[in-house]
């Protein structure tokens, strides 16, 4: 009799077990999970990419802690169109379940995209606003980031001879921020814009551009220019030593606030800005895509941008003459950052939760 009760306690565990697994794989097979999320960067010659990566593989390694992602699968290289092209490709032949591209071009990656999304496949444009269907645009609007700057520098310049250097020419966030550029000038009829010219968003190209442009306009008033390549072009302003220093716009980085801390210490009257373009809008997007796989659907009332898909990430810095003392002393003296160290912000899950329906 006591064999009899041993077997049958045997068979409840087996079958107790046998229930707890289907219940699990049951689970597993409604959400998806773990979710394999690709990436797509064309572009690695700034600290901006690069902080973007790092800070993609460091907020999926939370979600991977949880099963509910595999490792990112991530294409990224200096390439064109056709090379970002091959690298959607690639991540679409390996099952990915979303993708995350950094798009190079505003419409020569679309055809691919829809294709992507055609395939049941979670396609989200990161950093930049392309318009193609099916696709969910993450990050700031890149028209207000330049519009803060050069409205600022607008105000205070008033009139004079100024130059532009650009990042690169076709891509959708330079695009946008040039059409808010002269959006900005427009008011003031006495701000002429002598030359613009690509600086490649690299801070040592910016600061070749800039040398050249202060050797052909000795007598410059002012320069408007984006993200590394302003460190570049102060570079090569205090190279230059000219006699009027011209007036500049900076970038949201450890190493430009260092330099402006070195400007003021010369001259208390120094003055510039800097708007963080965070690299964390793309660690946010990669929160939102862990969402919609397990389900969720986007509060598309919340959607804005200029084609109406975009999920708009708030700016989290901007530094000011008014507020450097502060940020000077978060982000140099106590925050320990390394030079390359972009201001960022990456939305929580709770933070996340205004993109989505409940």
């Amino acid at each position: 009799m006591k064999n009899y009760q041993k077997i049958f306690a045997v068979l409840a565990l087996i079958a107790l077990s046998a229930g707890m697994l289907t219940a699990c794989k049951g689970a597993e097979e409604e959400t998806g999970a773990p979710f394999t999320i690709g990436i797509s960067n064309p572009f690695i010659t700034s600290e901006y990419r690069t902080q973007m990566i790092d800070e993609l593989i460091a907020t999926n390694a939370e979600y991977m802690e949880q099963g509910l992602t595999t490792e990112l699968v991530i294409e990224s290289f200096n390439t064109d169109v056709a090379g970002q092209i091959e690298q959607i490709e690639n991540l679409m032949n390996q099952g990915v379940d979303a993708i995350l591209c950094n798009p190079g071009d505003a419409v020569g990656l679309n055809q691919i995209l829809e294709e992507a999304v055609q395939q049941g496949i979670l396609v989200m444009s990161i950093d930049q606003e392309i318009e193609a269907e099916g696709v969910i645009n993450v990050g700031h609007d890149q028209y207000e980031w330049a519009s803060i700057s050069a409205q600022w520098f607008a105000e205070k310049l008033q009139e004079g001879d100024v130059v532009l250097i650009e990042g690169f020419i076709g891509h959708p966030a330079n695009d946008l921020r040039m059409s808010a550029v002269y959006d900005a000038f427009e008011p003031y009829p006495g701000i002429n814009v002598l030359a613009s010219e690509s600086g490649s968003w690299d801070e040592a190209t910016g600061q070749q551009v800039m040398s050249n442009f202060l050797a052909a306009y000795p007598n410059l008033n002012g320069y408007w220019t984006q993200d590394g390549m302003a460190i570049g072009a102060l570079e090569a302003v205090i190279a230059a030593d000219p006699d009027t220093m011209p007036l500049g716009v900076g970038e949201a980085r450890v190493k430009f606030l260092k330099l402006w801390k070195e400007m003021l210490d010369a001259n208390p009257d120094f003055e510039t800005i800097a708007v963080a373009n965070a690299p964390g809008v793309n660690s946010t997007a990669l929160r939102i895509a862990v969402e919609l796989l397990q389900g969720r659907k986007l509060d598309e009332s919340k959607l804005g941008g200029q084609f109406g898909y975009q999920i708009v990430i708030p700016i989290p810095v901007v530094v000011t003459p008014e507020n450097f003392d502060e940020m000077y002393t978060e982000y140099v003296v106590d925050g320990g950052y390394p030079d390359s160290y972009l201001m960022s912000g990456i939305m929580t899950e709770e933070e996340i939760q205004q993109f989505l329906l409940p």
